[in-house]
């Protein structure tokens, strides 16, 4: 499993930013801990790390033909678990503490000597999970504020070998999911894409929850620029990064002209609203959407009291003062802490705030989704980072977004991987063993709930950024060769699900000892191909703007979105055994699906029609159909 260092584990995350942003309540009870035992232990979702059940891991030594410099100094890094170099734990932006807690970041400071680069960095505070990477106690908030760091993984080779000029490499630039609000980017090990595909591939940490995404008056006041007033600090963190990459990429061998920028899940959001901001204008050059969404929320929801005239968000700023002040002992209601905040200045109100520690602040903001996840406002439409108005109308304007060549799909079944948690559908034999309740239902909820994943996450960007651009591409992961375990069939329970795509795309599925379950020797070559193949359009695409025939210009051409007319449409991704990589028709919108869902004969029969229905409008913007309206905001929550 690599070098036994750095195994990233995936987590089983709701993508918030698709999710949260509307108010929605949680689709799925928080997950048991049975479920996560089976899960993790058993079915080995996670890439988990295993160095707590195997050996210890070798010691990482510092690799001579590994030294570089950079604009900091010069930095030495290792040799990784596919032969290639990597350098661990490299700061791109100065410590976010103190004054500089919710501002944007500023420039790395230099070092002298030479930084060995050989462990990762900090990751940022959240709340322990182990679907975000961090081992501790349920409700433990880990992690530092000194947290901004990158690393870097490249095709092995001297200094005197560093590809320049024209020869440089493309430059894959990945962020992390976890709803924005739990994960680290030493989940992931890209030496294997970097090394087979001869790319340079970078991942970053940046700041997660309410010290990513913060909005509060007090904050603006005083010495503060445009982009300290945003609220948006993660996404600065991602600008920041990427600015890193621009100065100093060429270092390792990387084209600064030609970086693509990839995320799952959230990550994927993020890299729409890198797509939207004009900060980012100019830092990259293509773009990868796994699994995203683009939904961005008014300042106002983040930060307004919940009973204001324009109501804030129950997570809001403002609502976490109150908490705060209670908390504290320094009002004894709601009432009173608004009294209380009403005769503070904003000097006072600032400081308040920086003054409490990253795990006073997680405390105050609502953890019923259960694993880490928190209910926290995040991607402001502040006008500077992030514009104004409808995301899908600056897509669909020439001018209106950062026009590139784009590919952007979702996962056949996304949500069952959070429907396996929820014992509505699933129950567990012994506390243990996963068998499906009402398998039609399960499946009719699955499929209505994916398919408006996909519209809000693959089919209305693409549609709308074609009117604008012609280098647009789609895709569906099909994979769902999971074997039957204990009697659980895991193709059905589980199918092509959120996150399943992300261990082909890094070409890293040993899950160790514990966790190879999934992955097995049955369908391990199947896997290995279908892996080598998406491996292989991935980098083509950064290499070049265009999939088309992958790397090695032999697998099916894919061919650009084109919402019009019944042609092939996007690509599914699959093993033979599944009906292997082809094109395909059709596209979706959340009202078309909206429409679909409720005229469906196999969901009209059904007593539990108009819940089903729900759960799946929750995930949509679709307001239902008579005699299942959506359910109210407090019905909900």
């Amino acid at each position: 499993m690599g070098t036994g260092r750095t195994h990233y584990t995936h987590y089983t995350h709701y993508n918030y930013t698709h999710y949260n942003n509307r108010n929605h309540s949680n689709p799925g009870s928080p997950m048991s801990a049975s479920s996560r035992l089976f899960l993790v232990a058993m079915m080995g979702l996670a890439w988990i790390t295993v160095a707590g059940c195997t050996s210890s891991p070798p010691a990482v030594v510092a690799a001579d033909d590994s030294l570089r410099t950079v604009e900091q100094g010069k930095v030495v890094g290792y040799v990784g678990g596919y032969e290639n170099h990597a350098w661990a734990g490299i700061p791109y932006a100065r410590p976010p503490v103190g004054k500089l807690r919710w501002r944007a970041p500023q420039h790395a400071d230099s070092w002298s000597g030479t930084l060995a680069a050989l462990v990762h960095g900090n990751f940022c505070p959240q709340f322990a999970s182990p679907f975000g990477g961090v081992a501790g106690d349920a409700g433990e908030v880990v992690g530092s504020e000194d947290c901004l760091f990158l690393n870097v993984y490249a095709p092995r080779m001297a200094a005197a070998e560093v590809p320049t000029g024209a020869d440089r490499l493309p430059v894959m630039f990945w962020i992390h999911g976890g709803g924005n609000v739990i994960g680290h980017a030493g989940f992931y090990d890209g030496g294997k894409l970097a090394q087979s595909q001869n790319v340079i591939v970078v991942s970053i940490n940046y700041r997660l929850g309410p010290l990513g995404w913060f909005r509060q008056a007090s904050l603006r006041d005083g010495d503060t620029g445009p982009d300290d007033r945003s609220g948006n600090y993660g996404t600065l963190d991602m600008i920041r990064a990427l600015e890193w990459v621009r100065g100093n990429i060429a270092a390792f061998g990387g084209d600064p002209a030609n970086v693509t920028i990839f995320g799952e899940s959230a990550g994927g959001t993020d890299v729409f609203t890198m797509l939207l901001s004009p900060r980012a204008r100019g830092l990259f050059h293509r773009a990868i959407a796994q699994s995203g969404g683009t939904y961005l929320i008014e300042p106002a929801t983040g930060e307004n009291f919940t009973d204001d005239a324009v109501a804030g968000d129950r997570s809001s700023s403002n609502e976490l003062l109150v908490s705060l002040l209670i908390s504290d002992g320094m009002a004894a209601d709601r009432g009173s802490a608004k009294a209380h905040l009403a005769g503070l200045s904003n000097a006072e109100l600032a400081g308040y705030l920086r003054s409490k520690a990253p795990s006073d602040l997680l405390a105050g903001y609502a953890t019923d989704v259960g694993e880490g996840l928190i209910e926290v406002p995040k991607l402001f439409k502040d006008g500077v980072v992030l514009p104004e108005g409808d995301p899908l109308e600056h897509f669909a304007s020439a001018d209106g977004w950062n026009r590139m060549p784009v590919i952007a799909g979702t996962n056949r079944d996304e949500n069952k991987l959070f429907m396996f948690a929820n014992p509505r559908w699933v129950k567990r034999w012994l506390g243990f063993l996963p068998r499906l309740r009402d398998e039609e239902g399960f499946n009719l909820q699955a499929k209505y709930q994916s398919l408006m994943w996909r519209a809000s996450g693959s089919d209305e960007p693409a549609t709308a950024m074609r009117k604008s651009n012609d280098a647009v591409w789609s895709y569906r992961f099909d994979w769902d060769e999971e074997p039957t375990l204990l009697g659980a069939d895991l193709s059905v329970m589980l199918g092509a699900a959120h996150g399943f795509e992300i261990p082909f795309v890094f070409g890293h599925y040993d899950l160790g000892e514990a966790g190879n379950v999934i992955f097995n020797d049955e369908n391990q070559p199947g896997i290995d191909e279908l892996s080598a193949n998406m491996m292989s359009y991935w980098a083509h695409f950064a290499r070049t703007g265009n999939p088309g025939r992958g790397a090695g210009g032999t697998l099916p051409q894919w061919a650009a979105w084109n919402p019009d007319g019944d042609g092939d449409k996007f690509i599914i991704l699959d093993t033979e055994a599944g009906g292997g990589i082809r094109m395909s028709p059709g596209s979706v919108t959340q009202e078309a699906v909206g429409e679909l869902a409720s005229t469906d004969t196999a969901l009209l029969a059904r007593e539990d029609r108009c819940e089903i229905l729900n759960d799946v409008m929750r995930w949509s913007d679709w307001e239902g159909t008579e005699g299942c309206a959506r359910e109210s905001v407090a019905a909900r929550d």
